[in-house]
């Protein structure tokens, strides 16, 4: 009797053991500062939240497609300015709330009210009404055929919300996604518990941990130890030979939509010359940048467009590495002797370490560059809103932003009428090959206008435990989807 009770009890405990593992702990290196996309410039949120909590009328998948979000379809008419929208049926928030053609209505009016406090307002801009049909029905009219439009909505700025959660959305989300918000502990982590009653497909963890960890030492620690399971946008790239070479780890490379640019104050004196603009780009070695602050990984780039788009025009060479020429632009805008500016840096790797590489760079042709490292939330305030910066680095992992050019008051101050009618042409163009042409130009526009700094796409690296798949590989926009992560075994 004893003999069989302690069998029955090891097999019991083996069976316990070998039980499918169902939570995951993912290192992210920025905290977002607040936990709602709809209001701030912030990437981190959607790292956290972007198809995890919340959830758009479209969406993005890893390809960067554009596929049904809580819209499961949707009729254009002829003209192109009316988008009808049907609902999917019984979706509720995490407060238990329906999700109906109110919310959207709600969502989309407060993203384009003249008060909003969306990062991307511009996205909206076009929208002339949104009418609730009935309450699986939504109708949205814009004043001038958008091709863009299904492709705005899945932007994280374009996300539903509800009337009733809004006022506490940015310490506690409330969304429509696979997985509830649950707890955040600042400085630390934030932490999802599945969804029970989400419409869609249940995903396979019960539970998901974002880990917080801004320093690349500490990241590489805390993967060889395994205290996180996998960290997404691993930002020591000099240590992924190690982990390639570990059976316990699987190492994935992809593509961002991030372009890494010096951002340059186009309205600070004396860089709102273009000659001086056009100096500096010539005195930066882009190759220098990449394998210094990024140890190879990622791609030169002449322009705010990314490389592996079809549209895309190879401009590096319109910018090339030449310090007698920066020097010598210098002298004719007047700067013989060159120049003090700021350079205002935030905390992702690209960013600090190619940060200190640019200023010794930009030293060889007479720039001198006072150097302050920001935290995010700084960072923001100081730089994107406050607009107080002559230089600055971050990468620009929206998809397909080039528009932001067109936008005078945003952070980097660049004004050209001729380009803004050019987006205007572009957004109300349907046809491919014209599409085409005109993205052809708007990239050549902002390479002779020298608006920024331009250095290089964003790779993405992604270390994780063997056992895990269904991590995205490439970064169409800033998020880590854990909608289709499991472990093996």
């Amino acid at each position: 009797m004893t003999i069989r009770l302690s069998l029955a009890a090891l097999l019991l405990s083996g069976t316990t053991a070998l039980a499918q593992q169902t939570d995951l702990t993912i290192g992210l290196q920025l905290e977002p500062p607040h936990l709602d996309p709809t209001s701030a410039a912030a990437g981190a949120i959607d790292s956290v939240l972007y198809s995890n909590v919340f959830e758009g009328l479209t969406r993005f998948t890893e390809t960067g497609a554009v596929v049904p979000g809580l819209a499961a379809s949707w009729d254009i008419s002829e003209d192109g300015t009316v988008y009808t929208f049907t609902l999917r049926d019984g979706v509720t928030f995490h407060d238990g709330t329906a999700m109906d053609a109110e919310d959207v209505v709600f969502s989309l009016d407060r993203a384009r009210a003249e008060d909003s406090q969306n990062a991307q307002k511009a996205l909206f801009a076009g929208i002339e009404s949104v009418e609730a049909v009935d309450a699986t029905t939504v109708a949205v009219t814009l004043s001038a055929p958008d091709g863009n439009f299904l492709f705005n909505m899945a932007w994280g700025d374009a996300v539903i919300v509800a009337p009733e959660s809004i006022d506490g959305i940015k310490q506690t989300p409330i969304g429509t996604g696979p997985f509830k918000f649950a707890e955040w502990r600042q400085g630390d982590s934030i932490r999802l518990e599945q969804n029970p009653d989400y419409w869609g497909e249940k995903p396979a963890l019960s539970e998901a941990t974002f880990k917080f960890i801004s320093d690349p030492t500490a990241a590489f620690a805390a993967m060889m130890a395994q205290d996180i399971d996998a960290f997404a946008g691993f930002p020591a790239p000099e240590n992924l030979p190690q982990f390639e070479a570990d059976p316990r780890f699987n190492v994935l490379v992809g593509s961002t939509e991030g372009e890494t640019i010096l951002s340059t104050n186009n309205k600070m004196p004396p860089l709102d010359n273009v000659l001086v603009r056009q100096a500096i780009a010539h005195a930066i070695d882009r190759q220098a940048i990449v394998d210094g602050a990024m140890f190879g990984l990622g791609t030169p780039i002449g322009t705010h467009f990314a490389p592996h788009n079809p549209d895309y025009v190879d401009l590096t060479g319109q910018s090339q590495y030449d310090p007698e020429k920066a020097r010598a632009l210098l002298a004719e805008a007047g700067f013989a002797d060159g120049f003090t500016t700021t350079l205002k840096l935030p905390p992702p790797s690209y960013a600090r370490r190619g940060g200190e590489i640019i200023a010794a760079q930009l030293r060889q042709v007479g720039i001198e560059t006072e150097i302050t490292n920001l935290e995010w939330a700084q960072w923001l305030e100081e730089v994107f809103r406050g607009k107080d910066f002559g230089l600055t680095i971050v990468s620009h992992t929206e998809p397909f932003d080039i528009g932001i050019y067109a936008r005078p008051d945003y952070y980097f101050q660049y004004d050209n009428p001729a380009f803004q009618t050019l987006m205007e042409t572009l957004g109300a163009t349907a046809d491919p090959a014209e599409r085409s042409a005109l993205l052809a130009e708007a990239q050549q526009i902002i390479a002779d206008d020298y608006v920024n700094g331009y250095l290089f796409q964003l790779a993405f690296p992604t270390v994780a435990d063997a056992r895990i798949e269904g991590l995205w590989q490439n970064a169409p926009t800033q998020a880590t989807d854990l909608t289709g992560v499991r472990w093996t075994e």
